[in-house]
């Protein structure tokens, strides 16, 4: 009885988005009816069925629509006054509510958040990155597929600067896709390296997955950083080798730049190299030297971070009263949307802890066959198939708190692994999924930013066809990763 219930509470929220597929209506609702039932034999049995019914509210609401933070602060009451009620959640409970909040809100780690945000955000709406793409276009433009390959490279520096997703799909969308399509280039690829390059910024340091991921898994952001960086320089290597391979067998695909086109030579482009590419590169290399090699922690890096790019616009003569405002603005949004969710995570896990939520999940998780490769797997089509519909901080604040005792239990029985090594190998794997599902057709988020920019002779099959490759070559970084744990562990060891 048991097992039927946690099938029907498990999957409700997928056959409750079916109600509205007339063949499906009536086996649907018998389905939801024998599922009621056992659901309510269950709780008999054993009251934590609460906390599973509690769980499967609260997906039932965000895959509707309604606002993350606020799913989790109503589902948080409406099961605390039912716990009151039935005495399984005891009123003074709350009073660790403030503990939690302020615990939180002392979190140095945290400030890093505002410094990151807005150094990505002065890159972009100063005009630095448009500069930055427009110089490597020109140096690269002669080799066919060059215009890819400036896209990767810039990707990742771009990854590098801002730590944010859409702003990097949006700004090289806007700036490099209707160069790629008026010079042939086919709209698969154009569209599919942009997706995946942009979308790089949520495993390449100083991410904001990561710096969330520190504070929910409770590893340090430094050693996060370091775990990333050879992982996700071996995705942009994966997505320029598939540029390679397509100019030579499809070279129609990918043409190099006509001359006309190469404005640019000599001198020139030497000069404009110097004064577009390299300050950046510059920046970005010490701010992430400063914390990989100790001088620095990432909130101070952060807060230097931004400066210097503050200094680089200002030096470009592009720092002005709109540009400030409009970082600070996407800044402030970004921020707010953080803590938000944090706050009202916090309590949302305060009820689902004590509703017994949190050791059911883990009898659960620890018991799936396969011991810890076992969990490993089901974790990564767990947090895939969430990362389809959901932003990676709801991803985040949901999962994790219930993936990381699982595996710190499990990662007991793996002798040879450090607990606070594998959460760091654990937490990029996850990034690396999250990447998966940020392009995953047809409702990937980094599609739905290029498409609300795209030009009006690139289709939209066309975009979600051209994610596909490139969703195949994660799949293959995931895999590097899950059986070579020391692309993750490496610099981690060496830097500490």
């Amino acid at each position: 009885m048991e097992l039927i219930a946690l099938a029907t509470i498990l999957v409700f929220p997928i056959l409750w988005k079916g109600f509205k597929i007339p063949p499906l209506k009536s086996f649907n609702y018998t389905a939801l009816a024998f599922g009621i039932v056992a659901t309510i034999i269950a709780i008999f049995v054993d009251p934590r069925w609460y906390s599973i019914i509690m769980f499967d509210f609260f997906l039932v609401l965000i895959l509707s629509g309604y606002p993350v933070a606020f799913s989790f602060a109503g589902t948080g009451i409406l099961f605390g006054i039912i716990g009151i009620s039935t005495g399984l959640f005891p009123l003074a409970r709350l009073g660790l509510l403030h503990n939690k909040w302020f615990g939180s809100m002392s979190d140095f780690t945290l400030l890093a958040i505002p410094f990151f945000v807005f150094m990505g955000a002065v890159f972009e709406k100063s005009g630095l990155a448009e500069e930055l793409l427009t110089t490597v276009g020109q140096l690269l433009g002669s080799l066919r597929g060059g215009l890819a390959l400036a896209v990767v490279l810039v990707g990742t520096l771009l990854a590098a600067a801002t730590g944010v997703v859409a702003a990097t799909v949006i700004v090289m969308g806007i700036l490099s896709l209707p160069t790629m399509i008026r010079y042939g280039y086919d709209h698969k690829l154009a569209t599919g390296i942009i997706v995946a390059s942009g979308t790089m910024a949520q495993l390449l340091p100083p991410s904001l997955v990561l710096v969330v991921l520190s504070d929910q898994v409770g590893v340090s952001v430094g050693d996060l950083f370091l775990g990333a960086l050879v992982p996700g320089l071996i995705l942009s290597a994966l997505y320029a080798l598939y540029v390679v391979y397509v100019a030579i067998v499809r070279p129609n695909d990918a043409p190099a730049l006509p001359p006309e086109a190469r404005n640019i030579h000599g001198w020139a482009l030497a000069r404009k190299t110097l004064v577009s590419v390299v300050p950046p590169l510059f920046l970005i290399l010490s701010v992430l030297g400063s914390i990989f090699q100790g001088f620095a922690t990432p909130t101070e890096a952060g807060a230097v971070g931004a400066a210097g790019a503050c200094l680089l616009a200002a030096l470009n003569r592009n720092l002005n009263w709109k540009t400030l405002k409009q970082a600070a603005r996407q800044t402030s949004n970004i921020t707010a949307l953080v803590l938000l969710i944090l706050f009202c995570s916090a309590f949302f896990g305060l009820v689902f802890d004590q509703l017994g939520g949190q050791r059911i999940a883990k009898e659960w998780l620890t018991g799936i066959p396969g011991g810890f490769w076992g969990f490993i797997v089901i974790a990564n089509i767990a947090v895939f198939l969430l990362g389809i519909n959901l932003e990676f901080l709801e991803i985040s604040f949901i999962v994790m708190p219930l993936f990381v005792p699982s595996a710190l239990a499990l990662a007991e029985t793996q002798t040879h692994v450090e607990p606070s090594l594998m959460l760091v190998w654990f937490s990029v794997m996850m990034a690396i999924n999250l990447n998966m599902a940020f392009i995953s057709p047809p409702v990937g988020f980094s599609l739905f930013y290029l498409q609300s920019v795209a030009p009006p002779e690139v289709e939209t099959a066309d975009i979600h066809k051209g994610a596909l490759p490139f969703m195949v070559l994660q799949g293959i970084a995931l895999l590097i990763v899950m059986f070579f744990p020391s692309t993750v562990t490496w610099l981690v060891l060496r830097g500490g």
